[in-house]
């Protein structure tokens, strides 16, 4: 399961990346975590940044229950189950990222984390899914979640799952509003080993409030295990 990422970026870096808007709204994120709102790019309005709440609709929700915690879809569900076949055709978007992490278990107790990233540092779009909700005075608002698929070999040795990427080329594609359903799946996958990075980062990453450029620095093996380290 993915459960952080990061787009630690400015808002005109975003703005030049995908060629659209500048989101005004946007500050950079470290540790983006479920139930925050982050910038997607939907294929409704793909000409600008939405944002939308992370997998977990806010409390104030009254269809809270319909929607908690489902911040992963697993690729593999598309095709089976009806909703998320209607979710893939009508309600899809892209999710800035340039990191995601993942926990390495090391023995029964100790996770580590890990954080995978393109390696020449750039912006990626993983692919999502969106719907929305109404509040108890009938305001809607909309919730995301980040489709994965099986890792990749070298993500692997971390975590069983990885998000979708949609490769740069594909990006006009995802957001087409006449792809069909076999198109859209053949553009899911993990990206190619030779193209990501990966390490271990900061146990700070745990706490959500912990929100600063250091999490995406590689920490040496002592500091995995919670020694502050000269970036905190």
């Amino acid at each position: 399961m993915i459960e952080r990422y990061s787009v630690g970026v400015t808002a005109r870096q975003l703005a030049e990346r995908f060629g659209i808007d500048e989101p005004p709204a946007h500050q950079a994120r470290y540790n983006a975590a479920p139930s925050q709102l982050l910038p997607v790019i939907t294929h409704e309005s793909p000409n600008g940044f939405s944002f939308f709440y992370w997998g977990q609709p806010p409390d104030w929700s009254k269809n809270k229950s319909a929607a908690e915690k489902i911040i992963n879809t697993r690729s593999e569900l598309l095709a089976e189950k009806p909703l998320l076949k209607k979710n893939l055709v009508q309600h899809r978007c892209l999710v800035p990222s340039d990191g995601f992490y993942a926990w390495k278990r090391i023995g029964k107790k100790t996770l580590i984390p890990w954080r995978f990233a393109l390696k020449d540092k750039s912006i990626f779009s993983m692919a999502g899914l969106w719907e929305e909700y109404d509040d108890e005075e009938n305001n809607s608002f909309h919730t995301f979640t980040i489709i994965t698929t099986p890792s990749s070999k070298f993500v692997s040795a971390v975590c069983e799952r990885m998000p979708a990427i949609i490769q740069v080329s594909s990006e006009k594609s995802w957001l087409d509003k006449g792809a069909t359903e076999s198109e859209l799946i053949s553009l899911l996958s993990a990206s190619p080993d030779d193209k990501m990075d990966g390490f271990a980062v900061s146990p700070q990453l745990n706490t959500i409030s912990f929100d600063r450029p250091s999490l995406i620095l590689p920490v040496p093996p002592a500091d995995q295990f919670g020694n502050l380290t000269l970036f905190d």
